[in-house]
């Protein structure tokens, strides 16, 4: 009976290792790595990441608690970025599923970019996607439902029952895959829309990137991942990704 008490509690406790392991920040567990996600951000530095249209990492930009955290500028006014967005420049992706977690101060708004083409005298938001992030309690930004945390920004609304509030960590996932894109926010599908469609034309046409030349020109087919300098402090950390 001893013996299979023992047996017991060791299976106990290599399931108790697996678990721990699995809720680890910034690694892959051996299920993902089967999957094929790749880390994008080591939890240690800025390896993989320079400024928009730049060649380093902008000052307003630090590692903290194993997060990747932007801030506001000192000079610059509150809710104001400095120019400080940052890409993923090692690659471009076409289709994927990326993961990030994301936390946000109060009254914060940011965003998340996919198919990012970099080109001189444009901002990173003037030709790609915005995932929104927001406090969609105490944010100014919060009265248009499609600029709430997890919309496509100023194009379709996401669910706000499904963001946690400021101080408190968010996961969303974007998933592209041959023009058909879905967010999903604490593991709820809160968006749902076809890249270069006739229904994306009418989205856009009805936005403020109507006259946007990027818009106008069209989505690009593949890019960089982007994250935004909005003036608010934003965290970001578990960022990864897998082709598909």
């Amino acid at each position: 009976m001893k013996t299979t008490w023992m047996y017991v509690l060791s299976v106990l406790f290599l399931l108790s290792c697996g678990a721990t392991r699995s809720a680890k920040v910034n690694e892959l567990t051996s299920k993902e790595e089967k999957q094929g996600w790749t880390l994008l951000f080591n939890g240690k530095d800025f390896t993989g990441w320079r400024q928009y249209n730049g060649n380093s990492v902008p000052d307003n930009w630090v590692i903290e608690d194993g997060a990747m955290k932007v801030f506001k500028a000192e000079n610059a006014k509150r809710g104001q970025g400095v120019g400080g967005d940052m890409i993923y420049f090692p690659q471009k992706f076409r289709n994927f599923e990326l993961s990030i977690d994301w936390k946000a101060e109060k009254e914060a708004n940011s965003g998340i970019f996919y198919n990012v083409r970099e080109e001189k005298g444009r901002a990173v938001f003037s030709s790609a996607p915005e995932v929104q992030i927001l406090d969609n309690e105490y944010a100014s930004d919060n009265k248009i439902d499609t600029h709430l945390a997890g919309s496509l920004y100023d194009m379709l609304p996401a669910d706000p029952k499904t963001v946690n509030p400021h101080g408190q960590w968010n996961n969303i996932v974007i998933r592209v895959d041959k023009g058909k894109v879905t967010h999903t926010q604490n593991g709820e599908k809160v968006v749902e829309y076809t890249l270069w469609s006739r229904d994306w034309d009418r989205m856009v046409e009805n936005s403020k990137f109507k006259n946007f030349p990027g818009f106008k020109e069209g989505i690009s087919k593949e890019g960089y991942i982007g994250l935004q300098d909005h003036g608010y402090a934003v965290w970001f950390r578990n960022i990864k990704i897998r082709e598909l």
